[in-house]
């Protein structure tokens, strides 16, 4: 059976629907009569010399296969799927015979097996690692006789490790097993758990859970969803303490979504710290606001935290305030994607007894690295301001030292290695650009002529590749940019010029100039006597002419 189509194979493939120049939803009539203008040019039987004969077999082998696979519904439906290699393999599972429907159903289901396999091989790790560090010595005074010579003493006062790994029994049942390590003040304390978790139903799931450390925990966790809008959760918990006395518990949480983007929770604690508390989440593209009340011993509060997201640059600004009985608090800061798989981000939480505090916060994939460095015991002003300031002036310092020219150095090398396994795929591609644009040149003579003694659609010049700025009537001097004039203009019919929503470097007469590099098209033509230009991204679609295309000559 054929594997789906990936992306890189997509990428080397040669696109049939490009070089036919249809759209993907092309009807058999738009098909036919793609085929037939394309017949005219690289018919063998339309040149004469034995060189163009052989050269125009070629490619009209190319145009016959395109032109047969879309044709046919079934061939069509597999190559949608599975690309050009699915054409070749061996079809026993799914026969060539049954409809797209029904090729589109069997590779639905083959993903879904596939995700499942994954699943069963996945132990999916997660990880955090907390370092508390105190510097209080940075601006507390009171520290030392101004007198005297003094240097700021520094330490990491705590630090916990947790990991974690799921480890798939059946696509159903899931266990989990993970443990912990901390030390504070020279004791360390530590523990390790293992659970279960069990999909009873589409609804309903259960987890069950034991861990040992300071005394034997078990836990009994249940899911239930009571509608799409709707679920409650609820968790049994009994611990057994050092002289052997039972602690149990219960945790029971409600859940309601009310509205598309409006979710809210009550939930309720019984137990050595028995509370109520209610939660309101408002999450939208933009923004996000957090409400919390909660009523309980020994710890009731109020807390609001509102979320400003800039999603063109992958950040986020928050800030929090928190009144509770044990004291008050403000926490502002942001966080920001930093790589693919990566996001850094800093608070300050400033706040009476806390003092002031920075956060410095590391995900790396599933792995977070947490940063408490306390500056000051009380409400310092300094802490406060170089807090705030030295984490940003950081950043943008090591991003332009260092992170910054790192990935230009790597994207460079990823772009040499992909150029260089491709070098030999570009030459033959461009060898056969060249060949293609040689036998349209009679064809294209005549459509300028007839386009000229109506004053229709003339291109006087069109470059495709990386323009990286801007290029002049006699073309760039740029290996990444290319010349289809003539390409381009016999693909003009009836004054008019349409190209689909693909990549252009399968279209007759182009190849990649730039491999792995984003491309675009840059055409000159003139209609009705005026000069028109526009510039179009790679698989954009295109249409001219435009009266918004002008260039204004006065």
């Amino acid at each position: 059976m054929a594997a789906p189509v990936s992306d890189d194979d997509a990428k080397t493939e040669e696109d049939f629907y490009a070089i036919l120049n249809v759209r993907k939803e092309a009807n058999d009539e738009e098909l036919k009569s793609s085929y037939r203008r394309l017949c005219m040019f690289y018919h063998p039987d339309k040149h004469e010399s034995e060189e163009d004969k052989a050269a125009a077999k070629a490619i009209f082998t190319k145009v016959q296969e395109a032109y047969t696979v879309l044709s046919q519904p079934e061939k069509r439906a597999i190559y949608d799927v599975y690309g050009k290699k699915g054409l070749e393999a061996d079809w026993q599972v799914v026969p060539r015979t049954r409809t797209p429907a029904e090729i589109i159903e069997e590779y639905q289901r083959l993903q879904k097996e596939n995700a499942e396999r994954k699943l069963q091989q996945s132990t999916n790790p997660r990880g955090s690692v907390t370092v508390g560090i105190d510097a209080t010595e940075l601006f507390d005074s009171y520290h030392y006789d101004e007198d005297e010579d003094f240097i700021p003493h520094i330490e990491v006062k705590n630090m916990s490790i947790h990991q974690s790994i799921d480890a798939p029994l059946t696509v159903s049942e899931t266990a989990t097993f993970s443990g912990t390590l901390s030390t504070q003040n020279g004791n360390g304390t530590g523990n390790v758990s293992a659970s279960c978790r069990s999909v009873l139903s589409s609804k309903t799931w259960g987890e069950c859970s034991i861990s040992a450390g300071t005394g034997p925990v078990l836990a009994l966790k249940v899911f239930h969803n009571i509608s799409r809008r709707s679920f409650v959760t609820c968790s049994g918990i009994c611990q057994v303490g050092g002289n052997g006395l039972i602690a149990p518990g219960l945790v029971t949480v409600a859940s309601r979504q009310l509205d598309k983007q409006t979710v809210g929770y009550l939930t309720w604690k019984w137990g050595m710290q028995s509370s109520m508390n209610a939660t309101v989440m408002r999450d939208t593209s933009s923004n996000r606001f957090t409400g919390q009340i909660q009523l309980g011993l020994p710890n009731t509060f109020v807390l609001a935290s509102y979320t400003q997201k800039f999603p063109g640059h992958d950040a986020q600004l928050t800030g929090t305030i928190k009144a509770s009985v044990f004291g008050t608090y403000i926490e502002y800061g942001g966080d920001k994607k930093v790589s693919t798989h990566s996001r850094l981000g800093a608070k300050i939480a400033v706040g009476v007894p806390m003092g002031v505090t920075l956060k410095i916060r590391l995900v790396r994939a599933n792995q977070v690295f947490l940063f408490p460095v306390h500056l000051s015991q009380e409400i310092c002003p300094q802490a406060i301001l170089y807090g705030t300031l030295a984490p940003i002036a950081i950043y943008f310092f090591v991003k332009a030292v260092i992170v910054t020219p790192f990935l230009k150095k790597q994207k460079e090398s990823e772009l040499e290695k992909q150029r260089a396994s491709n070098t030999a795929e570009r030459e033959r591609r461009k060898q056969e650009a060249e060949t293609e644009i040689r036998l349209m040149q009679d064809v294209v003579q005549r459509n300028r002529e007839v386009e000229t003694s109506r004053q229709g659609l003339i291109l006087e010049k069109a470059w495709y590749g990386k323009l990286v700025s801007d290029v002049t009537a006699d073309g760039p001097d740029n290996i990444s940019v290319i010349d289809v004039t003539i390409p381009l203009q016999c693909q003009v019919k009836d004054s008019k010029l349409l190209l689909t929503d693909v990549s252009k470097t399968s279209l007759p007469g182009f190849y990649d100039p730039c491999i792995g590099e984003d491309k675009s098209l840059k055409v000159r033509y003139y209609f009705r006597g005026k000069l028109h230009e526009c510039t179009v991204q790679d698989n954009e679609p295109l249409r001219i002419p435009k009266q918004s295309h002008m260039v204004d000559t006065r």
